[in-house]
C-alpha cells in the first residue's frame, strides 16, 4: 500500500467544546498559507491528539459520583416477557437499580412516538417500551451498579422468562411478504420510472446476461463502541457524552423523548472512533442512560458491549437480478434491474438500491423494480455508501458477464456505452470525468497487458485475474452553519456541531479557514462535535466538506468584509476605498492587488477600529434553483489484481488502482486515506464480511472481532489512488464533492470480476470465499 494513515480517563470539568485541536498540532509545523493550502496535504490537526490519548472518546470522560448500566439483551426473537425476577440482581452489592418495562418512569414520549432525524418510516423502537420482543438482542433492563464489573456480574443474575413466538429472519423463506415501499423515508429516493420498452428489447438483443446476485447481513464493527456518559446536574440538566455522528441530532431526541427543554440538554462528541452509519440514529444506549440518570439522580455511563453492537442496524441482506441485453458490438439494448431488501416489522427502511443501473450507462430501454421483506430483526442501518454499494455491484459483474459473452474487453464496453447526461432525470452532469478516470487508472494499473481469456494468467502456482469496475455516488449539499471568531493576536476560531468520525473533518475546515483568509494552519482552531454550536447536519452522504465547509467559507468571508472595512480607518489610508475584489489576504494582512506592497495587518485594521475581536456567524445554502437543473455525482473507475491459489481456493487482492474524480480535494493526504480505508472495506466486503443468521434462534451468531471477519494488515497490498482533476462550479462555492463513499463503490464487483478473469469460476454471492471456489 503506498500510504497509510499513521483509554485515557481525564476529570469532566478539563474538557469542554474549547478543546477543538489548533491547526498547528500534528501538522509538523507546516506554514503554508492561503489558496495554497486548498489541495495540500496538511497532516492531521488533530493528529497528535489521537496517538498520544489526549483525544477523548465518549467512554472516557469522568464524572463525580459515576455509576454503570449494563444492558440485558433478549434470548428470544419474537414473542413477549412473562417475567423478569431482579431478586438476586438487586442482592448483589454495589447494585444501584435495575431498570425494566415494569418499572420504568412514564414518558409522553411512549404514547406518541418520536422520530429522529434519520428514522425511517414507521413506529421507532422504544426501549422498554412493554413486553413485546421484536428481535434478538432487544434490550429488555439496564442494571445500574458502581462499577462496570458488578453491573455485567448482576445482569447475569436476572432470570427472565418468555412466552415464545414464531419468528422469521430468512429472506429467501419470507419472500411472499414482500411489498413495495414508498418515498416516505427522507433521502429515498424511489426507482426512476422505466422508458423505452425493457422486455421487448431484451428478447430481441442479439446477446443477454440474465443473473441472479445476493449480499449477506453486514455489520459496522467500528474500533469505538457505541457509549453514553451522561452526566447530571443538581437542576436536572444533563452534559451528555455520546458516540454519534451527529450532537443536535441526539439532543433533539434527548429533549424530545424525555420532554426537556433545548437548553438543559448539551450533547458533545469530539473524538469518534469509526462510525459510517452506525452513528447517525440515537442508538439505545443513549436512551436507557438518559432514562437511567433521571431516576437516580446521578450519572450515568452505559457502554455497549461488543455482542451487543450487533443488536442494532446493519447492511441489508439483498437478493437481486440483472438483465442486460446488448447488439453483437456491445451497445446495451436492454437494462432490466431488480432488487429485494429487508427491513424490520416496525420501520420501512429502503436504499436506492437499483437506480444506479438507470444513469450509470447509456440505454434507453430500462426497468427496475425494488421490493422490501419485512423481517423479525432490527431496523437496517445506513452503511458506508448505502444502496450503491449493492446495487453496482450486481450491476457491474453483469457487465462483465456481458463483456465475457460478447468477446469484448471490459473496460471498452464500458467505453461504448458511456452516458453523457442522466436519463434517468434526463438532466446533464455537473462535471463528469470518469473517462479520465478509465484513461488514468487503466495506464497506470496496465491495463493493456491484460489476456482476455480467464484461467490464462499465472503467478507459479496460482491463478491470476484482473477485473475492473465503475464506481458512483452522490454529491450532495446541505444547509450549514459556522462561527467565527478573530482575535486581536491574528488567531482565529471557527466551529460548527459537525462531527469528524475520522474523515479529517477538523483538518479540511482548519485548511477551508486558513486559506480564505490567508492565515497559516497553526493560527486556526476548529471546534465541533457541541450541540451548542452552529447548527450542522449530520456528517453522513459525503456531504460533510460540501456542506459545512461552505459554511465556514462563508463566514469566513465575513470576517474578511469586517476586516477590510476596518483597514480604510488605518491612518494614512493606505487601502484608500479599496474593495475585496482590489485586495487579497496573506500573512495576517490586506494587500492591495496592484501593489502588494502597500498593506494593512489583520492588528493594524482591527486598532484602528477599536475592537479586540470580529465575530461573524454565517450560513452556507445550496443554490438549489441553480444545482437542480444538474445531476451532481462523484465517480469512480477501480482495478483489482487478485491472486488465487489453485490448490486451496484463497484469494488475495494483490494490486488495486483507484482513480476517483470528485471535485476539488481539499486535502490530499487525508482524501487519500478516505480512498485507502474504503478500499480495504471493499475488499471485506467482497470477501470476509458476512453476518451469520442462525433462523431457528433467530440470532447473529459470529457476533464478534473474533468471528466477524475483516481484512486485517496481512490481508491489504498495493493501493494506489488516483484523484483525477475535475472542476465544478455547480456543487458548491468549493467545488468539492466528498469522499467518504465513494472509494467503496465498485471494489467489491471489481475483485468479483477479478476472481472469473483468474479462475473462470463466477461468484455472484458475497462474500466470495474458499468453499464457493473450490
Amino acid at each position: 500500500m503506498k500510504a497509510v494513515n499513521a483509554p485515557r480517563k481525564a476529570p469532566l470539568e478539563g474538557h469542554t467544546s474549547e478543546g477543538g485541536p489548533r491547526g498547528g498540532e500534528g501538522t509538523g509545523g507546516e506554514a503554508r498559507e492561503g489558496a495554497s493550502l486548498l489541495g495540500a496535504g496538511v497532516r492531521r490537526v488533530d493528529g497528535r491528539a489521537k496517538v498520544t490519548g489526549a483525544a477523548q472518546y465518549a467512554a472516557e470522560f469522568d464524572a463525580e459520583g459515576l455509576v454503570h448500566g449494563h444492558v440485558v439483551s433478549s434470548a428470544i426473537a419474537r414473542g413477549r416477557i412473562e417475567h423478569i425476577d431482579t431478586r438476586d440482581a438487586l442482592s448483589v452489592e454495589g447494585v444501584l437499580h435495575v431498570l425494566t418495562h415494569e418499572n420504568r418512569p412514564r414518558l409522553a414520549w411512549f404514547d406518541n412516538s418520536y422520530r429522529d432525524d434519520d428514522a425511517p418510516g414507521g413506529s421507532p423502537f422504544r426501549p422498554l417500551y412493554d413486553d413485546r420482543i421484536v428481535y434478538s438482542g432487544q434490550p429488555i433492563a439496564l442494571v445500574v451498579a458502581s462499577t462496570p464489573e458488578i453491573a455485567r456480574y448482576a445482569a447475569s443474575l436476572l432470570r427472565v422468562t418468555y412466552q415464545r413466538e414464531v419468528h422469521e429472519v430468512d429472506l429467501r423463506a419470507a419472500l411472499p411478504e414482500a411489498f413495495t415501499p414508498k418515498a416516505e423515508r427522507e433521502g429515498y429516493e424511489p426507482p426512476p420510472r422505466p422508458r423505452g420498452h425493457a422486455d421487448e428489447a431484451l428478447a430481441a438483443a442479439e446477446v443477454s446476461v440474465d443473473a441472479a446476485y445476493s449480499s449477506p447481513f453486514e455489520h459496522h464493527n467500528p474500533m469505538e463502541p457505541h457509549a453514553s456518559t451522561v452526566v447530571y446536574a443538581p437542576d436536572g440538566s444533563l452534559t451528555i457524552y455520546d458516540k454519534t455522528q451527529g450532537v443536535l441530532n441526539c439532543q433533539a431526541y434527548v429533549t424530545k423523548v424525555f420532554g426537556m427543554a433545548k437548553e438543559q440538554v448539551r450533547v458533545l462528541s469530539p473524538f469518534v472512533g469509526g462510525a459510517f452509519g452506525s452513528g447517525l440514529r440515537p442508538q439505545y444506549q443513549l436512551f436507557l442512560a438518559v432514562m437511567a440518570a433521571r431516576a437516580l439522580k446521578r450519572s450515568v455511563r452505559v457502554v455497549l458491549t461488543r455482542q451487543q453492537m450487533f443488536t442494532f442496524g446493519h447492511r441489508p441482506q439483498t437478493l437481486q437480478r440483472v438483465s442486460l441485453g446488448a447488439s453483437k458490438d456491445g451497445r446495451l439494448q436492454a437494462v432490466i434491474h431488480e432488487a429485494i431488501g429487508e427491513t424490520s416489522r416496525f420501520e420501512r427502511y429502503a436504499e436506492a438500491v437499483v437506480n444506479w443501473s438507470g444513469m450509470l450507462y447509456q440505454c434507453d430501454n430500462v426497468r427496475f423494480d425494488y421490493k422490501l421483506v419485512p423481517l423479525d430483526v432490527y431496523t437496517p442501518l445506513d452503511m458506508r455508501a448505502p444502496g450503491a454499494v449493492l446495487g453496482v455491484f450486481a450491476l457491474e459483474c453483469a457487465m462483465d458477464e456481458l463483456a465475457h459473452a460478447l468477446g469484448m474487453d471490459p473496460l471498452a464496453l464500458r467505453l461504448k456505452n458511456y452516458a453523457e447526461r442522466d436519463q434517468n432525470k434526463d438532466k446533464p452532469f455537473s462535471s463528469k470525468e470518469l473517462r479520465a478516470c478509465y484513461t488514468q487508472g487503466a495506464e497506470r494499473f496496465g491495463w493493456s497487458r491484460r489476456a482476455p481469456k480467464p484461467r490464462s494468467m499465472r503467478d507459479g502456482k496460482r491463478l491470476v485475474g484482473w477485473g475492473m469496475a465503475t464506481g458512483l455516488w452522490e454529491a450532495m449539499q446541505m444547509k450549514a452553519s459556522a462561527k467565527a471568531v478573530l482575535s486581536i493576536d491574528g488567531k482565529l476560531t471557527v466551529s460548527s456541531a459537525t462531527s469528524d468520525i475520522g474523515t479529517g473533518t477538523y483538518t479540511a475546515m482548519t485548511q477551508i479557514a486558513a486559506a480564505t483568509l490567508g492565515l497559516a494552519v497553526d493560527e486556526v482552531t476548529f471546534k465541533l462535535g457541541d450541540s451548542s454550536l452552529p447548527p450542522a447536519p449530520l456528517q453522513g452522504g459525503s456531504w460533510t466538506v460540501s456542506s459545512v465547509g461552505t459554511a465556514v467559507r462563508v463566514v469566513c468571508e465575513q470576517v474578511r468584509a469586517r476586516l477590510l472595512e476596518l483597514a480604510r480607518k488605518v491612518e494614512g489610508a493606505p487601502l484608500g476605498k479599496a474593495k475585496l475584489e482590489d485586495v487579497t489576504f496573506a500573512g495576517g494582512r490586506i494587500h492591495l492587488r496592484r501593489d502588494p506592497s502597500c498593506s494593512v495587518s489583520f492588528v493594524e485594521a482591527m486598532r484602528a477600529g477599536e475592537v479586540l475581536s470580529i465575530e461573524e456567524e454565517g450560513v452556507g445554502v445550496p443554490r438549489s434553483q441553480e444545482q437542480n437543473k444538474f445531476t451532481r455525482a462523484t465517480h469512480s473507475a477501480v482495478f483489482v489484481e487478485v491472486k488465487v491459489d489453485e490448490d486451496l481456493g484463497t484469494v488475495e487482492v494483490s494490486r488495486v488502482v483507484s482513480a476517483i474524480a470528485g471535485g476539488r480535494i481539499v486535502n490530499a493526504k487525508t482524501g487519500r486515506s478516505q480512498i485507502l480505508g474504503a478500499v480495504v472495506w471493499g475488499i471485506g466486503m467482497a470477501l470476509e464480511e458476512e453476518t451469520l443468521m442462525d433462523p431457528k434462534l433467530g440470532r447473529f451468531m459470529n457476533h464478534s472481532f473474533a468471528e466477524y471477519h475483516v481484512p486485517v494488515n496481512a490481508d491489504v497490498r498495493e493501493i494506489d489512488v488516483i484523484f483525477v482533476e475535475e472542476e465544478d462550479t455547480i456543487v458548491n462555492p468549493l467545488g468539492v464533492k466528498g469522499l467518504g463513499e465513494i472509494g467503496i463503490v465498485g471494489v467489491a464487483a471489481a475483485i468479483a470480476n477479478a476472481v472469473f478473469h483468474a479462475t473462470g469460476k463466477r461468484i455472484r454471492d458475497l462474500p466470495i470465499t474458499l468453499d464457493k471456489l473450490l
